[in-house]
């Protein structure tokens, strides 16, 4: 059955040098023969050879409306694996519009959000993780984000699931045959091979679900808190970070009185910086509720930048913010170091147990350091990925996570010495989740639900 053609402007609508419309479907060349004309004489567009270029003029309704390139890849060596073609003309606002409505003139229909990529799914050519590190992709961060996203859609989790699918279906068909030729497929001894065998896949498992925190760290960046008690610094801190002068700073205490909230890319590392108000008892009731905003993100945060002021002796605030910090993953910056000091990073050590910079946002030092502590933190000492895999994408630890769960639930049959029959269902179930990561196991409500969220265009 055919499928309707469609069409969108896959740049970004704004003023450039050039601009794409993407046509995807079976009637791409029929439309685009209705529209273009080659430069070259006697040149047919039913026969543009597949990947190459052609230099040619749109028209619409019998009026020039752009110079352009055009690209045909034929099906099913495209992005979608359809009929695809792309025109490359200017890239005014203006243009691609028009470009767009005679190529929907000629007979395609708008492309909705993610419908090339949902199209790339349905016909094969990627799974849906692959179809997820798309978008991943396309809204990384920084360096270590875009690698992720590129292992990611060169199936470095899609060989995972296969390899763990693949040992899993082989043994749910080893114990229903078993079971209907006993004579023949004997068990004996096979609870024990099985065991050894989902022991080595939950690891497996397990490993990937651990990966998800880092993963969503390297997809959304760090959250992070700024804490610390009045004239501490945070907000000469947040500057110095962000390289301009985001926050007030004054010597009044409580200057900072609500949460602000920052994206910043510290050596390769994505942080959600929020400068918070300033910890400390008060009669103010709008700082005392900023204050209570801050110990409520602080709870919830990835990372606490705790700032001290070095030149001063440490105060009951202080105790308090160490308090806060006593289980989180926090990083203690001893600010005001061009000073003289009065607490020294081995007495921070000691009593937070966290790792301390010698820090000072005046004279604009321990960046470096502060960024190579953050990576030590979070990634184990480097952010020279390998070949790890991270998870990035809640819909797959879901998923994973259920996988985990059916896997330990054979591991108990085997335990209890439960019938072969037991295994296999929950092998099933186990196999059945782990498809779902891939998208072999998912209903057509969630396919369109993740490929909604998608730009248009992709």
């Amino acid at each position: 059955m055919e499928k309707e053609t469609i069409a969108a402007i896959s740049t970004a609508m704004s003023s450039s040098g050039i601009g794409i419309i993407r046509i995807s479907g079976d009637s791409a060349l029929d439309i685009l023969s209705k529209i273009f004309y080659p430069a070259r004489k006697g040149l047919n567009v039913q026969n543009l050879k597949s990947h190459t270029v052609t230099y040619g003029h749109i028209y619409d309704d019998g009026t020039l409306i752009d110079e352009v390139l055009v690209i045909y890849m034929k099906r099913p060596h495209s992005y979608t694996a359809e009929d695809v073609v792309e025109i490359d003309c200017h890239g005014g606002v203006f243009i691609l519009k028009k470009v767009l409505e005679a190529v929907l003139r000629a007979g395609a229909r708008p492309a909705e959000a993610g419908e090339f990529t949902k199209r790339a799914f349905l016909n094969g050519r990627i799974d849906l993780s692959q179809a997820e590190a798309v978008m991943e992709l396309i809204n990384s961060k920084n360096e270590y984000a875009r690698n992720s996203a590129m292992r990611q859609l060169r199936g470095s989790v899609s060989n995972k699931i296969k390899d763990l699918r693949k040992k899993i279906i082989y043994e749910i068909a080893f114990i229903e045959s078993a079971l209907d030729d006993p004579e023949h497929i004997s068990m004996e001894g096979y609870g024990e091979k099985l065991s050894l065998l989902i022991r080595s896949m939950m690891e497996q498992v397990e490993e990937l679900i651990r990966s998800a925190d880092n993963g969503r760290i390297l997809s959304e960046g760090i959250k992070t808190v700024i804490l610390g008690k009045p004239n501490a610094g945070k907000s000469s801190v947040l500057n110095l970070l962000l390289g301009e002068d985001r926050a007030i700073v004054t010597e009044i205490a409580g200057t900072t009185r609500d949460t602000l909230e920052e994206n910043l890319n510290l050596g390769g590392i994505s942080l959600n910086l929020m400068d918070t108000a300033g910890i400390r008892q008060t009669d103010d009731l709008v700082e005392k509720i900023g204050v209570q905003r801050a110990m409520d993100h602080a709870r919830d945060a990835d990372l606490i930048l705790y700032v001290v002021d070095s030149s001063e002796e440490l105060s009951e605030e202080d105790e308090k913010i160490q308090e806060v910090i006593a289980d989180k993953q926090a990083i203690v910056l001893l600010n005001k170091s061009d000073l003289e000091q009065k607490i020294t990073k081995e007495e921070m050590e000691e009593r937070t147990g966290k790792p301390v910079v010698i820090f000072s946002a005046k004279e604009e030092t321990g960046l470096s350091e502060l960024s190579d502590t953050i990576s030590r933190l979070f990634f184990s000492g480097g952010l020279e990925f390998n070949d790890e895999i991270y998870i990035t994408s809640a819909r797959q630890k879901n998923a994973l996570d259920r996988a985990l769960a059916s896997l330990k639930k054979v591991g108990e049959s085997i335990e209890n010495g439960m019938p072969e029959d037991f295994y296999s269902i929950d092998l099933m179930d186990a196999y059945e989740a782990l498809g779902a990561v891939i998208g072999e196991t998912v209903e057509e409500d969630l396919v369109n639900e993740i490929f909604s969220k998608f730009c248009m265009g992709k």
